[in-house]
């Protein structure tokens, strides 16, 4: 419904004018180009309040001015990683005074809300072109294909300083827009690293990555654990291996283990297979461990 806008306190006035002159309501509303219902509950309340101006209305004003909102609205949308203390101090800066749950209520009344910046592969515009094709190559795949794809990933997991969490404000559904994440690359210290797979029906093996991660050592992982995963879950014949182009995943080393395997195998370019995300906060709620001690718990 569109907003009205509110009569001067001079219309007002003129309605009870032309009223005490005798006029009825239709005429009033014709000569002043008015709604007859308008006319009517303005002289109503004349006659019960002997007023026309419109009473107080119960709640306290808003803090924040309308250019003061659309100020923060424009600065959380060009840079969503702004902090409310940010804004409070823009404000303040601006001559408006208020608090952090101020700021944050107003911009909840227009469907923003602070959320952890979802972490995402830092990607090239090749690394992205590559990714399309293999999706549009596999978009008419049915359904029940997908049910026969083992999946296979690893990742890095901070022990100390874990991948600092960030938040951004952002709007219902729009998670992964790049304003929105946190570029992940894959180098640093202070870490454990894990290789795991899944498939449609459920999770398979978790190893723990004691050594630096070669070719050789990713063909003794697979060798160890992916078969055994795949009867563990019951995948039966026919099932497929996949997993990214890592440059381990694409030695030759490895492309020779693989070819001499009883499985199909294909790549995803430049992707992660499936989202660490619950194990990394299962560690960042954990005690602080030294590193050996981290391993023996997430392989237990």
């Amino acid at each position: 419904m569109a907003e009205t806008k509110e009569l001067s306190k001079d219309t007002r006035d003129k309605i009870v004018d032309l009223h005490k002159a005798g006029k009825g309501y239709g005429a009033i509303a014709k000569q002043l180009g008015e709604k007859r219902s308008t006319v009517g509950a303005i002289i109503r309340k004349w006659k019960k309040l002997n007023i026309t101006v419109n009473l107080p209305r119960t709640g306290a004003p808003r803090k924040i001015s309308p250019r003061g909102v659309s100020m923060i609205l424009r600065k959380v949308r060009n840079q969503p990683r702004t902090t409310r203390e940010e804004l409070v101090n823009d404000l303040k800066r601006a001559g408006t005074t208020v608090s952090k749950v101020t700021v944050g209520n107003t911009l909840r009344c227009h469907s923003l809300k602070s959320c952890m910046a979802r972490r995402f592969p830092l990607l090239k515009s090749a690394h992205v072109q590559a990714r399309l094709t293999f999706a549009h190559d596999h978009l008419e795949d049915p359904e029940e294909s997908w049910e026969n794809v083992l999946w296979s990933d690893e990742t890095k997991i901070e022990l100390i300083g874990l991948n600092s969490t960030r938040r951004v404000w952002r709007t219902k559904n729009d998670e992964y827009h790049p304003k929105n994440t946190i570029p992940a690359v894959k180098h640093g210290g202070g870490s454990i690293m894990l290789w795991g797979c899944f498939s449609a029906h459920g999770t398979g093996r978790l190893h723990c990555i004691k050594e630096r991660m070669t070719g050789a050592m990713y063909c003794k992982i697979l060798g160890n654990n992916l078969l055994p995963s795949v009867r563990a879950l019951k995948m039966g014949r026919g099932w497929v291996f996949q997993h990214d182009d890592d440059p381990k995943h694409t030695a030759r080393i490895t492309k020779e283990w693989l070819h001499g395997q009883p499985f199909a195998d294909r790549m995803q370019p430049h992707g992660k297979s499936f989202e660490w995300g619950v194990l990394e906060r299962r560690v960042v709620m954990s005690p602080m461990l030294p590193r050996g001690v981290a391993s023996t718990v997430v392989e237990a």
